[in-house]
Formats: C-alpha cells, structure tokens, sequence
C-alpha cells in the first residue's frame, strides 16, 4: 500500500473520527443548552399559567364571598318562609348573578336543604327554587361534606345531575351568628374556561391543575378531569399517575414539599418525568389561594430539538477537512485555537452566560463563518429570554395590578382594599391612633340598570369614584368593594372628620348625580374604629350604619363609633 494511499487512509480516519467526536460533544452542549432553556422556560411557563387562573378565580371568589356576607340573604335564610325576605333575596341574588363572569349562581339552604338557581339565560327569574338537597342523596353529599368540613370557600368541577350542567364551581359558606345557614356560589363553563386557561395551544407543552390530592382538576382533555373529586374514595380519582409512565414519586414528593413550606406560585421546582414513553420536563407550583397546583409538562424534543443544530454540525465537519490539510501552525492558529475558545464559549452559554459568545477571538474562512453563527445563535437565545422575561414582568405587574384594582373605576378593588386595611390596623395599632371606615352603597342601583340601561350603570359607578377621589385627603383612600358599593378608608381620623367626610361624600356625589345622565344618590354608613378592634366587626359596623341609613329613607348618612 502506497504512503499516499495510507495517508489518505490515515486522513479519512482522523475525519471520521473527529466528526464523531465533534459530534457527540456537540450534542451533549446543545442538549445542555436546551435542557437550561427548557428550566427557565418550564418557570415562565408556570407562573404565567398560575395568574392566568388566578386573575379570573380570584375575582368570582371575592364575589361570592361578599354575596355569602351579604345582610339580606343571611336573614333570609334564618327564614327561609317569609315572603318579604324571599323577595328582597330573590332580587339580591340577581343582583349578583349579573356581576358575576358567566352570569350564574346558586343559593343552598342548610336546614331545608332548598337550592335556588339561575343562570345567564335568565331562564329561572321567576321561580329560582329548583330542588332540595338530600343528605341520603349520593349526589348532594358534596354539599353536606363541605358543611360539615366548615372550609370558608372551595373550588371543585362537580356535574350537577338535576341541572344537567357540569361546571367549575365555587362554593362559599354563608355564616349567621357564626353558625353555617347555606352555602352560595357561581360555576364558570367548563369547556370556555378550558380553552382560555389550559389549552394553551402550543405543541409540546401541556398544562394541568391538581388538587391536593393529585386528583387532575383542568385538563385540556376533558375525559380526563376528576369530576366530583372531593366524594370520591383516594383509590378511584384520576391522578396525576394517569399521566406518567415514570416520575411520579418524584412529582408527589415535589408537591409535599411545596405544600409543606406553603410556597406561592412564584416558586417553582423543576424535574424530569416520562409522559408516553417520552422524556419531559415538569414544573410544578403550588397556589395556596385555593390550595390547587399548576403543572406544566414539557417535551423538550418537541419544542427545541437538538437537530436543529445539525447545519452547525456539518459546518464543523468542513472545517475539520480544511484543517487536517494543512500545516501544523496554521491548523493549531486556524482552527484548534479558535475551536478550543468556542467549546468555552458553548460551556459557558450552556450554564447561562450568554454574553460569552461576544468574547470570543476574531477568526476568517469557516471557523469565522462558524463563530458568527454561534454568536448569532447566543445572542438570539439571550435576545428572546430577555424579551420572554421583560413580558413576562410586564404581565406580572399588569396581573398584580387587575389584582388589586377595579376595571372600570380604577380604585382599589376587595383584594387590594383588604390588603390595605390590614396595613393600616397594624400601623395603627403601632401608633395608637383611630382610623375611618365609610361604606357607600348607591341607591337603587338596579332602578337605575334596568331603567337606564347597564351603560348608564357603569357611568354612576364611574361617577361616584371620580366624586370619591375629589372628596377624601390625598393620604387616604377608596375602593369598590364590589357591585355598587364603595368603601372609604380614613387615617388618621377623629368623629368630627368621619361625619363630615360621609357628609361631604354624599352631598358631593348628589350635587355630580344628573349632570350626564339621571339623577342617582348614595346612602353612607360610617364607623370610627380603634387599632385594636377586630376588622371584620368594623366592617360589620359600618354595614349596619349604613342599613340605618337607608331605612332612614336613603340619600343620608350614619356614624357609628366604638
């Protein structure tokens, strides 16, 4: 065999050998890099899915549970028989099913087990008694399962049979004298709730929601969602072992721990799980608001696999012939130096360092075409985490903000009043002083919706707020508690200046009423509080001052103090 012919064997080996190294090295640093991308996004991914339920739920369940703390239902369902109270709950009730999202409710009775409903077809107004419960009935023992657990509120996906409906339903405790006469709540319609949720519509992610139990709450395919998990037995609900094929002790164990340190959904952990016989990555968090987890399965292949970079493999083969043809200098300053930087580089992307790429030497031919192309790959990665973590903080600020302010007025909403007012008590409390609490409710509001129409609804509800911000101190604040009801937080505060803001408020908001539309006013409730009494019975305070005034024959306001 001629030297030339073994050279050239010896050359082909070297390529050959060489390419399946560079190969397998490069497959192992993009798998890397895409399994640290695969991290980051499973974290986006799940807590973008966490606010997105959250925002929606969060909302009804405020709703639902001023609705269970309401003054006229709670009497009511101390008597249930009177005619006077069932109309006036009949007509607050509805009050109700029209703010809530999908225009629906339901009313349950403990003693009589009566259950009350209508929903966004409006096709039981007239008689919204539909059934009554049956404690014997399997069917209605979710009703007096959750009685007897005395859980304030909680969120299940239960087929209700004499309905024919099958809803996520949120069911809140109605207390009187702290003892449970019914229970009160909304369903929100399952197969839009899904769409809008959890099919994301994106291959290779899958999104789902577990209750504490593992049991699978939201799914994008319906057959596999736990229906009426909270009667049924651990051993016959569709768990999230439905799912995998391998990772699931790992997946339990993830939950407990999240569960165990009470984490919010904005901690997140991360493993992998096998799904179909595919390797995937899980990211799970818990969302203790309504003790449900968000998991989010990612097939890694699917998304990002590692073929793509199979153009910059060839690249590498091509610069390897070049290389081993010519002279041991120029192959170690053209192509070994710049290779060994690169391989850094790559090192150094994979564990996150993007702005390594920009380090690397100037180089010509195809090593500097291959670099180029590494840089451009670096700085497109870098480029789209950045832009996918800027919108992602921008949604999570818009979120927090829906969070704690209402829509239509731009005041404080329940959530972010409450958070205030427990800010403001324990300041107080540190400080020794009093604070102020205004509740305004318009009257006749539903006159006025369904003589005027819902447009000129909202324009007194705009209105009220405007007169709201004009007439309270810059330092203190106000929200809409929800419906057509406001509340006005005042500190510091003293009895002369809570009557004459209630006052003022209502006097404000009378003289603003009818300049744009009809003539509407207000009935205000007061009550002056020191740091150490209990919050809800300031509430409670301020709700029956304000009943007083509007038996007064509304447009008046009442004070009470300590």
């Amino acid at each position: 065999m001629s030297l030339k012919t073994r050279f050239q064997l010896l050359i082909a080996a070297l390529l050959l050998i060489a390419s399946v190294a560079t190969w397998t090295v490069f497959e192992r640093i993009a798998e890397g890099i895409v399994e640290q991308w695969g991290l980051r996004v499973a974290e986006i991914q799940v807590r973008y899915d966490s606010a997105r339920l959250l925002q929606p739920l969060e909302r009804e369940i405020a709703l639902a549970m001023q609705m269970a703390d309401s003054t006229v239902l709670r009497r009511w369902s101390r008597n249930p028989d009177d005619a006077d109270l069932l109309a006036a709950a009949t007509e607050e009730m509805e009050s109700f099913r029209r703010n809530f999202r999908d225009q629906n409710y339901f009313v349950a009775l403990r003693e009589s087990g009566a259950y009350y409903h209508n929903n966004a077809a409006d096709e039981y107004a007239d008689e919204p008694y539909r059934y009554s419960l049956n404690p014997d009935n399997p069917d209605d023992a979710w009703f007096y399962l959750l009685v007897e657990q005395g859980k304030q509120f909680h969120i299940n996906i239960n087929p209700d049979v004499e309905l024919d409906v099958t809803k996520l339903w949120i069911d809140v405790l109605m207390y009187d004298n702290g003892e449970i006469t019914g229970m009160v709540g909304t369903g929100l319609e399952l197969e839009s709730f899904l769409q809008e949720i959890v099919d994301i519509g994106q291959p290779g992610i899958t999104t789902l929601f577990l209750d504490h139990s593992g049991a699978i709450q939201l799914h994008r395919d319906p057959g596999i969602i736990d229906y009426a998990s909270l009667i049924k037995p651990e051993g016959q609900k569709s768990t999230i072992e439905l799912l995998l094929s391998g990772g699931e002790s790992r997946v339990r164990d993830m939950m407990e721990q999240l569960r165990t340190q009470q984490a919010g959904p904005e901690q997140v952990l991360t493993d992998f799980v096998s799904m179909d016989g595919q390797r995937h990555l899980a990211g799970i968090a818990y969302l203790p608001a309504i003790d449900w987890f968000e998991v989010t399965l990612i097939d890694l292949d699917e998304l990002m696999p590692v073929s793509r970079f199979a153009s910059v493999a060839i690249v590498f083969s091509l610069m390897l012939l070049a290389a081993l043809l010519i002279m041991h200098i120029a192959l170690r300053r053209l192509l070994l130096d710049p290779l060994l930087a690169l391989e850094q580089s790559m090192l150094k992307v994979r564990d996150g360092n993007f702005d390594a790429a920009d380090e690397l030497p100037a180089s010509s031919g195809e090593i500097g075409r291959v670099i180029n192309h590494f840089r451009g790959m670096a700085s497109a990665i870098r480029d789209n985490t950045r832009n996918l973590e800027a919108k992602v903080h921008e949604r999570t600020l818009a979120l927090e903000r829906l969070a704690r302010h209402d829509d239509l007025t731009g005041l404080f909403n329940r959530r972010g009043m409450n958070e205030l007012l427990h800010e403001v008590q324990a300041r107080c409390q540190r400080e020794n002083q009093s604070y102020g609490l205004i509740w305004l409710d318009l009257d006749n509001f539903k006159d006025l919706n369904d003589n005027h129409g819902h447009s000129m609804g909202d324009h007194a509800l705009k209105a009220v707020a405007e007169q709201l911000r004009a007439g309270i101190r810059p330092y203190d604040h106000a929200a809409r508690w929800g419906g057509d009801e406001f509340l006005v937080l005042l500190t510091p505060c003293d009895p002369s200046t809570l009557a004459r803001t209630a006052e003022r408020l209502r006097a404000m908001i009378a003289e603003a009423s009818g300049q744009q539309g009809p003539m509407f006013t207000v009935s205000v409730g007061a009550c002056l509080a020191s740091a150490d009494r209990p919050l809800h019975t300031v509430l409670q305070a301020a709700d029956e001052a304000l009943y007083q005034a509007k038996q007064a024959g509304r447009n008046q306001y009442r004070v009470t103090t300590d």
